[in-house]
């Protein structure tokens, strides 16, 4: 009988059995792998394996694995770079586990399988769940690419249970029968299978629903309440693009998503330095809203953003690791407002942030 040693974030069982597909019945017992130590690395939040004299990894031994299991096992863990090794235990009893590349990781300290559990196993197990939908479908050195959007869709899902809205509107069921994955790779497009409950009570036949997913994203328009003036960004935007508008450069507020594990104020921050090269002062919350709830979960977190905005501070921009072009303009607040009137503006959160600020503009100038 195959037996796997488990000295990560595995031996917490939702993510096993959203990997596995099942909550059946396994053995799983307390083992230590001698010679061996467990570390956290600086890549991500979660662990690796490393030989060193007089350690002992702590873990688990599971068996009871069908054939398909491991199957399944093999697909996940490949997707990082892991692959199977046979160790003994100190028990003397033999095993094999899921080691990664030499020097793949670069430790840092001792891990613990609690603080994991408690700051990224509900992430990791969504995560985990899209990762297990492309089985079939793809192969681990893709979905390896396509993980960092995983996790933050996963992230996303997260932040749907602290919305703030939704006070006067039905809070009515809806049972889900299907969920297909059409097209997933940097975003991803899934088609629904569904019934929803109607205002008078009763449930609608199976409709086909199709919906966008894309990840949470923060949203900053940066004010100078000294100089009466604002940033805006400019970039090549894809929608246009596909619409064939004549105007493929946008002028939007600074927008990026959400990191897994990142607060959208902290993320709204850390754009605004990659975008702008731009430090923000103040973060006030101007909206929380979905982009298109019709067809699209990508929500926003909007704010503006108290700064110093001298004429210098306008320029190119933008993270090259991930082929951003951005130049940055600074407008007197009054031409942003005409240019909102004159109907020259199509980004709708920056028409929105331009009219929540010019109600409280006197109030900011003022203080």
């Amino acid at each position: 009988m195959r037996c796997l040693f488990l000295f990560g974030t595995l031996q917490h069982r939702p993510l096993l059995d959203a990997v596995l597909g099942h909550s059946n019945d396994v053995t799983i017992a307390a083992a230590v792998l001698p010679g061996f130590a467990v570390q956290a690395v600086a890549e991500g939040p979660f662990p690796t394996i490393m030989a060193q004299d007089g350690a002992r990894a702590e873990g688990a031994v599971i068996s009871g694995l069908t054939p398909d299991d491991h199957a399944r096992l093999g697909f996940y863990e490949a997707a990082f770079g892991y692959a199977l090794v046979a160790v003994t235990l100190e028990n003397g009893d033999t095993a094999e586990a899921y080691f990664p590349q030499s020097d793949m990781w670069t430790p840092q300290g001792a891990w613990s399988l609690d603080d994991w559990i408690r700051d990224w196993g509900e992430l990791s197990v969504r995560a985990a769940t899209e990762v297990m939908h492309y089985l079939h479908s793809k192969r681990p050195h893709e979905v390896a690419g396509m993980f960092p959007m995983i996790r933050a869709r996963a992230w996303s899902q997260i932040n749907a249970k602290q919305s703030r809205h939704g006070a006067m509107t039905l809070m009515g069921d809806t049972q889900i029968d299907a969920v297909r994955r059409p097209y997933a790779h940097y975003f991803a497009l899934e088609e629904y299978d569904l019934r929803h409950q109607r205002f008078d009570g009763t449930m609608t036949p199976q409709v086909e629903r199709a919906v966008f997913r894309a990840p949470d994203a923060a949203l900053v328009l940066p004010y100078d309440p000294v100089r009466d003036c604002v940033m805006l960004v400019e970039q090549m935007r894809m929608g246009p693009l596909a619409r064939g508008d004549r105007a493929l450069w946008q002028l939007e507020p600074i927008a990026g998503r959400l990191d897994p594990g990142e607060a959208p104020e902290a993320a709204a921050r850390r754009e605004a330095v990659e975008e702008a090269g731009l430090e923000m002062g103040e973060l006030i919350a101007v909206a929380e809203t979905y982009c298109s709830p019709g067809n699209s979960s990508e929500f926003y977190y909007i704010y503006v953003g108290l700064a110093d905005l001298p004429e210098r501070a306008a320029g190119l921009g933008g993270e090259e690791a991930e082929d951003e072009d951005i130049r940055s303009h600074i407008l007197p607040f009054e031409q942003l407002m005409q240019m909102c009137d004159d109907l020259l503006v199509a980004n709708a959160p920056l028409v929105m942030a331009a009219y929540w600020l010019d109600r409280h503009r006197a109030r900011l100038r003022k203080a």
